[in-house]
């Protein structure tokens, strides 16, 4: 008698709450509209105001090295639901600050910092597992809900700050978020050992990789190739987010725009970040994660250089959508690159200490462009500096050398055998 095989597990709905987790956290990048604001209700200088931000950053890598290791033991729902508890709350105490600058640091800074790392990378680490097919894809998709969060979090808030002001527009944000990320990790699971997406036939390398034993930890701390990761993600950032922390006053400097115009560059490079981290994970997936490095540096050293060259509006905000593009683009394929490299089932501690580029890299970025700035008296001079910087990154991802690529690829190095890392 012939016997009915089990339905297979539906992976999109855990797909779709990973991107509205993300969608949540990734309201930290509004963290502008409060600046305003808040210096005007408590007297604080902006460099008090952005601090909370910078802190929240550093905080989120650390975090979700922790919880990549606690997803180990106690697996991802229970990670997201405390994800959903430390960030809703944080921010939710922040309306409590009034006029408490330690208040705001502890709150936002620090509680909403740990909640952004543990939640960050639980989708990341749970959707590479239900998607060996296309790695590069659902990482892309995940994350550009990060991305995307300022497009969807910044109006809103804007026209609450204006309604009933900045202390309560915490208070109603943290509610909301800590519903949205609890109800969003509830979904979130691993699949079962051995899951196959239905209709996939794995290509020779791909049934190698899955046939070898993932790394753990301390086997890829073992590699020079994690610590090369961890460089590519940190130079990376850094470039992008030094644009991001500095968009509208060097737009208003080197176009001439009023402070209105150059407000809404940053609506357009919040759109290019989270196309970027989908469209540029999505051709990982056909050319190489290591190919895709391998583009966006060099491309991102000239794009730097042309930009002191430009003082049309339209023309500079292309080319800061296109550098924005590029630091999306290295969030979206540096999950599937390490889960290539390393394997799956330890994604979540090795790439989770990866985040920690991150953090530095959320430092450096804005005090480099900031102190250049300040040293020069105007943006050309740092932004030609960025641009030597990314070409010379170049050298970095072109180190790991071409090969095998799991998903089938070019440009990729295999997977070291187990041993090998020891």
């Amino acid at each position: 008698m012939l016997r009915a095989m089990p339905p297979s597990p539906r992976r999109w709905p855990v797909a779709v709450a990973g991107v509205v987790m993300q969608i949540a956290l990734g309201a930290v990048y509004a963290w502008s509209v409060f600046r305003i604001p808040l210096t005007q209700a408590f007297g604080w200088t902006i460099s008090e105001v952005t601090l909370t931000f910078t802190i929240a950053i550093f905080v989120l890598g650390f975090a979700a090295f922790a919880g990549g290791l606690w997803m180990r033991r106690a697996g991802p729902r229970t990670v997201a639901v405390a994800a959903g508890v430390f960030y809703g709350a944080g921010i939710f105490l922040a309306s409590l600050a009034d006029g408490r600058l330690w208040w705001m640091y502890g709150s936002y800074g620090l509680l909403g910092g740990i909640g952004l790392g543990l939640g960050y990378i639980v989708p990341v680490a749970t959707l590479v597992k239900w998607f060996p097919d296309r790695r590069g894809m659902i990482t892309g998709v995940a994350v550009a809900g990060f991305g995307a969060g300022a497009l969807i979090t910044a109006p809103v808030a804007t026209r609450l700050i204006a309604d009933t002001g900045a202390p309560a527009t915490f208070a109603v944000l943290g509610v909301v978020y800590l519903i949205a990320v609890v109800a969003a990790g509830l979904v979130m699971k691993n699949p079962p050992a051995g899951y196959v997406p239905p209709g996939w036939t794995p290509s020779a390398a791909q049934q190698k990789q899955r046939a070898a034993r993932s790394l753990t930890l301390s086997e890829a701390l073992g590699t020079w190739q994690w610590y090369g990761m961890w460089a590519v993600l940190f130079l990376n950032v850094t470039a992008g987010i030094a644009i991001i922390s500095q968009a509208a006053p060097m737009a208003s400097e080197i176009t001439g725009v009023d402070a209105a115009t150059a407000a809404g560059l940053v609506g357009a490079i919040s759109i290019a970040n989270g196309a970027g981290r989908f469209l540029w994970a999505s051709l990982s997936d056909l050319v190489g994660r290591r190919t895709v490095f391998l583009i966006m540096f060099p491309l991102q050293g000239l794009l730097f250089a042309l930009m002191p060259m430009v003082d049309n509006f339209l023309v500079f905000t292309l080319l800061a959508c296109a550098i924005l593009l590029c630091y999306g683009g290295g969030f979206g394929t540096m999950p599937a690159f390490a889960a290539d490299r390393f394997g799956p089932d330890n994604v979540g501690s090795i790439y989770g200490l990866m985040l920690t580029a991150w953090s530095f890299a959320g430092v450096l970025g804005p005090m480099l462009i900031a102190a250049l700035r300040e040293q020069t008296g105007q943006y050309c001079g740092a932004l030609y500096v960025i641009s030597v910087l990314m070409f010379v990154s170049t050298i970095v991802p072109f180190l790991f050398g071409s090969g095998a690529n799991p998903s089938g690829s070019r440009g990729e190095p295999e997977r070291l055998a187990p041993q090998a890392a020891r």
